[in-house]
């Protein structure tokens, strides 16, 4: 589950430091950061796992000539209107990337984003992770990926709308038109079993 940190009250600043600090040690927990406080991210199991990289993969072979980037779960996103950070499964952008500073680890203009759900944090990345990922302007669309069953709910932009629809069959695709790819969930759960 995702758990607060010990300390309950960092500044922005205080939190990117230590995060600098701790990217070499690979036995530091990642966490992200919600006004103040520091949250620690789990480990995430084989299924998890296998689904970021299906995703990845796909969304890289689909994207090639494209103006558009893929990048995994180590590129921190910044929300500065909401005094948040947060390390996607998955995320695109697209043109020129932004960043927070000239360090270029916290990108402020992601058009897609991708979270694999796990039991401790579904209901997080559902409610106030996308409550926060809402702010960032150039956020087009929102993916949500079960790891215990075949499901994909897909949240899309339309002017201030988020338009949702899931996806429950093996045999249908997930369209992404803002950048133009679509991914049939067979790709996605590509070698991934469910427990009984």
């Amino acid at each position: 589950m995702a758990t607060k940190g010990v300390q309950t009250h960092l500044t922005p600043e205080e939190y990117i430091t230590l995060e600098r600090k701790a990217i070499p040690d690979a036995e530091t927990v990642r966490s992200e950061y919600v006004n103040g406080e520091i949250i620690n991210m789990p480990g995430a199991s084989f299924a998890h796992n296998l689904i970021t990289s299906n995703i990845l993969s796909e969304l890289h072979t689909r994207l090639k000539g494209s103006p558009c980037a893929v990048f995994a779960n180590d590129m921190r996103i910044s929300i500065p209107t909401a005094k948040c950070y947060f390390y996607p499964d998955v995320g695109v952008v697209c043109d020129a990337p932004r960043f927070e500073d000239d360090v270029f680890d916290s990108l402020l203009n992601p058009i897609v984003i991708v979270e694999v759900l796990s039991p401790s944090t579904e209901a997080y990345d559902r409610g106030e992770k996308f409550a926060h990922y809402r702010q960032l302007t150039s956020l087009q669309e929102y993916v949500l990926v079960s790891q215990d069953q075949i499901r994909v709910d897909h949240y899309r932009r339309q002017e201030k709308l988020w338009i949702f629809t899931d996806i429950e069959k093996h045999d249908e695709i997930l369209h992404l038109p803002s950048i133009q790819c679509e991914l049939p969930l067979q790709d996605i759960y590509q070698r991934v079993t469910f427990p009984d």
